[in-house]
């Protein structure tokens, strides 16, 4: 019978969920797993049905990271800096992508795993969930999944997880700031789908134009984020749905949006 697909993706009512669907070799960010997840992040991106991406997965690992058996001494290096430059070009997508990315997670997230997690604008997590990066163990360290936990986590937590690779459970990551929300996992899809239809409620061309602002201004010095902040605002009020939502709030209505 023919493969079953690495990402499945579905789409209803603004929400397009995207399925990390390889159980078996603990969903790995493989070649062909992070070629898969490109597409379906990138498919019909501009659309106006579009709102919110969800990142799930099969199994009862989110994600184990990278798939160890590309990077073998029996592959050359230009095969080894493929995988890692296509993992990079998929996390920096996620934070350009118009619309928000929610990771849900219900289970273990490792290494590039984990990665993944802090590269998504929001995260919801199961109590059962977990994250490590624990490379160090098998020499390889963590190098590229420490971007994105050192800017959603502090600096020595950050370090530590590297260092050790001891995993934090569900709810010290959230006390960290690397997700957002934990809640039991019988309650993992309504509070993820409760977060996502609140977004599909707010216009997405003020959404798409906010989210781009606010990963440009956070890795600049104060002045300069106010800077492109303040003339940012004076953008948004040029926006046909900036003007309609002002409109709709004097008026005490709700707000027809454009997109």
């Amino acid at each position: 019978p023919p493969a079953e697909p690495l990402t499945e993706r579905r789409q209803a009512g603004g929400v397009r969920t995207i399925v990390l669907n390889n159980p078996r070799r603990r969903n790995a960010l493989s070649l062909p797993m992070l070629q898969s997840l490109r597409r379906d992040l990138l498919h019909d991106v501009k659309s106006r049905e579009l709102r919110v991406i969800v990142i799930a997965a099969e199994g009862p690992v989110f994600c184990s990271g990278h798939d160890l058996k590309e990077l073998s001494s029996e592959d050359d290096v230009k095969h080894h800096s493929q995988v890692f430059e296509l993992c990079a070009e998929v996390m920096t997508l996620i934070q350009k992508l118009p619309v928000p990315v929610i990771a849900k997670v219900n289970g273990l997230a490792t290494a590039a795993g984990c990665q993944l997690v802090a590269s998504c604008d929001i995260a919801v997590a199961s109590e059962k969930s977990q994250f490590a990066t624990p490379g160090v163990n098998i020499g390889l360290f963590c190098s590229t999944p420490a971007v994105a936990l050192g800017r959603s986590l502090p600096r020595k937590v950050a370090l530590e997880m590297l260092f050790t690779g001891q995993p934090l459970s569900a709810h010290e990551a959230l006390m960290h700031g690397l997700v957002s929300k934990v809640v039991p996992e019988d309650k993992l899809e309504e509070e993820t789908m409760k977060i996502s239809q609140k977004i599909c409620e707010s216009s997405k061309s003020v959404l798409a134009l906010g989210k781009a602002t606010f990963y440009r201004q956070i890795t600049q010095d104060l002045d300069t984020a106010y800077k492109i902040t303040t003339k940012v605002m004076v953008d948004n009020l040029t926006l046909r749905d900036g003007q309609e939502g002002i409109e709709a709030f004097v008026q005490k209505r709700k707000p027809v949006w454009s997109h």
